[in-house]
């Protein structure tokens, strides 16, 4: 099993989902199709396993993480070692909790990171949105991030700042009264960065836990 995971990983890193084939996963390990099913019973359950397997290392890496005194600080920490990892594999977002009777290492991380609002005065709804709202920042900002740059850009035409710099212009003629908004703004998205802008999300998500829970 560990070998047609790590196999199965590493063709969802190369191309996505659509690249994971049950035939194509068994040219990798050099056996036929059918041999596959000994280990998986469908596409579903190879991509909850293959998900489990990469967050199991995102898990060991929080697991080594010391507890420190104040529990905010530990989630935030957390927060960013499990952005790290999504950021990385943009696919993995997409499976990431999907089926816990699966995936017993997301589970874990789940409950990792609830644990951390245990030590706050909180209700249990209260908890429960708390690691619901840090896991949509994280996992939905880190798919964001991951996803393939423009052609142009992967071509090396334009760079990330001059892309950008093509809609803050557009922006900029805007008639302000119609977009008071994005005339405010246009300034902070022209040549922005994209980890900072994640940060400062997560950041707000913290302070009114922090606020909720009167610590």
């Amino acid at each position: 099993m560990e070998s047609v995971l790590t196999e199965a990983v590493a063709l969802l890193d190369e191309a996505g989902a659509p690249a994971l084939t049950f035939r194509a996963l068994a040219q990798r390990l050099g056996g036929g199709v059918a041999s596959i099913y000994w280990y998986v019973a469908s596409k579903d359950e190879l991509l909850d396993r293959a998900t489990d397997h990469v967050v199991g290392t995102v898990l060991a890496d929080v697991e080594k993480l010391p507890r420190g005194a104040d529990p905010i600080d530990d989630l935030r920490v957390m927060a960013m070692t499990l952005f790290d990892a999504v950021v990385q594999r943009p696919w993995l977002g997409a499976y990431f909790m999907r089926n816990t009777d699966v995936q017993s290492n997301s589970l874990r991380l789940y409950d990792k990171l609830g644990q951390q609002t245990l030590r706050l005065d909180l209700t249990a709804r209260q908890r429960f949105h708390a690691v619901s709202a840090i896991i949509g920042v994280v996992v939905g900002s880190a798919v964001d991030m991951g996803q393939e740059p423009p052609q142009e850009v992967l071509d090396g035409a334009v760079d990330r700042d001059e892309y950008l710099g093509r809609f803050a212009r557009t922006w900029r003629e805007l008639d302000p009264g119609d977009f008071p908004f994005v005339h405010e703004i246009v300034e902070e998205f022209d040549g922005h960065d994209d980890v900072d802008q994640f940060r400062s999300a997560l950041e707000l998500t913290l302070t009114g836990l922090r606020l909720q829970a009167g610590a």
